[in-house]
């Protein structure tokens, strides 16, 4: 599960580096209070899609094994869903991130970090921050492996 988490960071950090691209040319031409597009190749996501796919790959995989193993032996079958709650919680989550950098981002008449017009916005800054916030998760996962007392194997006989 820790190199799930580890991958994601360099995930998001590839979409980081995939975004700046656009906007330095954005900045170069001149082009941002325009509503110009900006293209880049499609080339430019298989490095980050394959970095997330991977981390979830590790991470489901990871979540599943540890449920099923750490579980009691009537509650298997339900603990091995969990992984798939977790995911779309996340995507719960993330919505309420993104609300909540826009209501942050946009007070005092500021534009705020997306806006319609990416050419204006700093979508940058919100990967980063799911940068930040993935990285953060891996360090509570560090402490919480550290600490974890797992569960006795009681021999049947």
């Amino acid at each position: 599960m820790g190199v799930g988490i580890l991958i994601s960071v360099a995930g998001i950090s590839a979409v980081v580096v995939v975004e700046i691209m656009p906007m330095q040319r954005v900045r170069e031409l001149n082009l941002i209070y325009k509503y110009v597009a900006v293209t880049i190749s499609v080339l430019w996501q298989i490095p980050q899609n394959f970095l997330l796919g991977a981390s979830k790959v590790f991470m489901f995989a990871g979540q599943v094994e540890f449920l099923y193993d750490q579980s009691l032996d009537a509650m298997r079958s339900l603990c091995t869903t969990l992984p798939l709650v977790s995911f779309a919680l996340g995507n719960y989550l993330n919505s309420l991130i993104l609300t909540v950098v826009i209501h942050f981002t946009t007070q005092g008449r500021k534009l705020g970090w997306i806006l319609d017009n990416l050419n204006e916005g700093h979508l940058d800054y919100f990967f980063w921050l799911l940068a930040g916030l993935s990285f953060l998760n891996l360090l509570v996962y560090i402490v919480t492996a550290k600490n974890y007392k797992k569960k006795k194997a009681i021999a049947i006989f």
